[in-house]
């Protein structure tokens, strides 16, 4: 079926836009309309039309068409780390931690470098009062982009939840030293 999509819409390709064409005992196409049909059909069946009509979705609030989406877009390719990481992303917003840490985990387990992952997982961890979990997340964000300042604040402050503020005040003079202002008052307040 797709093949032959494809050979149509090729073949109406080469046609004036907008012309009809009379194909045997007076069938009528329209090369226009027909090729539209086609191209989105064609399209449709492509895990990134789904993806980025999840992003669309969840920016809109629209947390479980997003969860949808995403889905769909894993289903055409299961091996699509960054639908898993937004689907987490989706789940998480709905409470659905658990949900989140499982999309998350396999985003990793797809990408073992998948920064976002990480970082995410790491959120959600700390939200469940996992900090063990969380700096353990936040410390690989860290070995794979040394300049996410970001995962030094969170890494400190789920160190300073632990009672390591040795270590809490380490990270979070990184993170100052990168911009994050937050931190500056952290510092001064509990930073000796």
């Amino acid at each position: 079926m797709k093949k032959r999509i494809a050979i149509i819409t090729a073949l109406l390709s080469l046609m004036p836009m907008g012309k009809t064409v009379l194909i045997g005992t007076g069938a009528v196409i329209s090369s226009a309309g027909f090729m539209l049909a086609a191209s989105e059909k064609a399209y449709a069946e492509n895990a990134e039309f789904y993806y980025k009509r999840g992003i669309n979705k969840a920016e809109e609030g629209d947390f479980y068409g997003a969860i949808a989406d995403y889905s769909k877009a894993i289903e055409i390719n299961p091996r699509y780390s960054k639908a898993y990481n937004n689907r987490g992303n989706a789940k998480r917003a709905l409470k659905d931690n658990d949900g989140a840490i499982a999309d998350y985990s396999k985003a990793i387990e797809i990408n073992s470098n998948s920064e976002l992952a990480y970082f995410n997982r790491g959120n959600t961890k700390g939200s469940l009062k996992d900090y063990d979990g969380a700096i353990a997340d936040y410390s690989k964000t860290i070995e794979i982009n040394p300049n996410n300042g970001s995962a030094y604040k969170n890494r400190g402050i789920a160190k300073e939840l632990i009672g390591d503020l040795k270590g809490a005040c380490a990270d979070w003079r990184r993170a100052s030293a990168m911009g994050l202002k937050k931190t500056d008052l952290w510092i001064l307040t509990q930073c000796y």
